[in-house]
């Protein structure tokens, strides 16, 4: 792209403005000898558009084909330690190696036809001359114009071919960078169903935190015939913590998503204190939305910048003061650099319990009136879950909060818990409530206190 519209467009503006320049000249030494030669230009050009044409369909083709090689790289650093674990660098290479065999092939076909083509344009320029100058011994044999002329004319007027003749070296270029361009145009003229910022979409000031799904059905778009939900309804009331357990697949972190409206439900509605979400602009609610995963992001930047990532305008009080209540701030002052210590990429330079416990002060700065926890103590070890579950209490008092959770003595606590089963709750109610019940939720209990015996 940086060099079609850099040094290629400056190239191809000089091209056409010394043609024109070329053209006028030639017009008026010697008009009749210069029609002629400005006459056979046209077949120089449609020479270099049909190969130019050509190199367009093979250039996309290279490119297609060279995605999937980039692939492959990409996966094996991001995931650099597993290829390293497993001795799977040879295996990595020659997936690439193979991978590379198409892109080859089609850069050595662009090469060959770019190459004859420029043969053909150049003895499409030789030819011309050829014509040009017998045509222009006819006219100084009947004293139209003299040898002076002809040869200030020819010498102006050949300026043109050499000048479109370099200018045809650039044609695999051109192709290339058109590609690249309509890739890029295409990616920014892509919309979301989701406006993020509707404006004509209610702006809320504040959250209650009631939540209700009704009559759901849903099914994620890359599964449209597997439907996660099938006229689903749950309530979430405002202020409390709810619990959603149950087996994997069971829907539990497609509510969280249904939540954040990262989906829309295929029929039903999503409502948050009696308003359907999609009535809401999203990006005002999601203001007052926290979302704590199992895996934390964090950007590459120090740890002031990432816990006052949600309120970039916060102060260094309140950064501190959430901290604290994370159960942050103690290993954050055992660190050289404190506050401004550099997490790397993804938080590379962190453990997971304190990058968790980082993200979790990044949603209590935010103080959302809903707070969304999926799986967030799942891959911690036991101290660094016990700090972590210290934390979460904390910020989940007097405040909407839904914790998907896979170990069941985090949630004891909670105001509710929801047991899902193929994408229906089957049973709600308090820790103890279910317990005596001994249904679906008391047989997980059990099941996951023999595992922990085990263990």
């Amino acid at each position: 792209v940086r060099s079609l519209v850099g040094d290629r467009m400056a190239l191809l503006v000089q091209t056409t403005s010394a043609v024109a320049i070329a053209c006028t000249m030639g017009l008026v030494i010697a008009w009749r000898f210069a029609i002629v030669m400005i006459a056979a230009q046209p077949l120089v050009i449609l020479c270099f558009y049909a190969r130019r044409v050509l190199l367009k369909n093979m250039s996309a083709k290279a490119n297609k084909s060279q995605d999937e090689s980039c692939k492959i790289a990409a996966e094996a650093v991001s995931n650099l330690r597993t290829v390293a674990a497993f001795s799977s660098q040879d295996r990595i290479l020659h997936m690439f190696e193979l991978a590379q065999e198409g892109p080859r092939r089609e850069n050595v076909k662009q090469s060959w036809y770019a190459g004859l083509g420029l043969s053909v344009t150049q003895s499409l320029v030789a030819c011309t001359w050829a014509l040009d100058f017998w045509y222009g011994g006819w006219l100084i044999a009947h004293g139209y114009i003299s040898a002076k002329q002809l040869f200030e004319t020819f010498m102006v007027l050949v300026r043109t071919g050499k000048i479109i003749a370099d200018a045809g070296t650039m044609t695999s270029d051109l192709a290339k960078g058109s590609d690249a361009i309509r890739t890029v145009f295409t990616i920014l003229d892509r919309y979301t169903d989701i406006e993020p910022d509707d404006p004509d979409g209610y702006k809320v000031s504040k959250l209650e935190g009631h939540i209700e799904l009704k009559e759901v059905d849903f099914a994620y778009p890359s599964r449209p015939d597997a439907l996660i939900f099938k006229s689903f309804s749950l309530s979430l009331e405002a202020g409390k913590s709810t619990a959603l357990v149950g087996k994997s697949g069971s829907g539990k972190s497609t509510i969280v998503a249904l939540i954040e409206r990262f989906y829309d439900p295929i029929t039903g509605t999503v409502e948050i204190d009696g308003r359907d979400i999609r009535s809401y602009n999203l990006r005002s609610l999601r203001k007052h939305i926290a979302l704590v995963c199992q895996e934390p992001i964090l950007l590459a930047g120090t740890i002031r910048e990432n816990i006052s990532y949600g309120r970039e305008n916060a102060s260094e009080a309140e950064i501190v003061d959430a901290a604290r209540a994370a159960n942050a701030h103690e290993f954050i002052g055992t660190l050289k650099e404190g506050y401004d210590t550099w997490c790397g990429d993804y938080g590379l330079q962190l453990s997971g319990g304190q990058k968790q416990r980082i993200a979790i002060a990044r949603a209590i700065l935010k103080n959302p009136g809903i707070l969304l926890l999926d799986e967030a103590t799942s891959a911690l070890d036991s101290q660094s879950e016990k700090a972590v579950q210290e934390a979460l209490d904390r910020v989940m008092a007097a405040r909407t909060s839904v914790v998907v959770a896979h170990r069941l003595a985090t949630v004891q606590n909670c105001d509710a818990i929801v047991v899902l089963e193929n994408g229906h709750a089957v049973e709600k109610g308090t820790h103890n409530a279910l317990l005596s019940e001994g249904g679906s939720y008391s047989c997980l209990v059990k099941l996951q206190n023999c595992t922990d015996s085990r263990e």
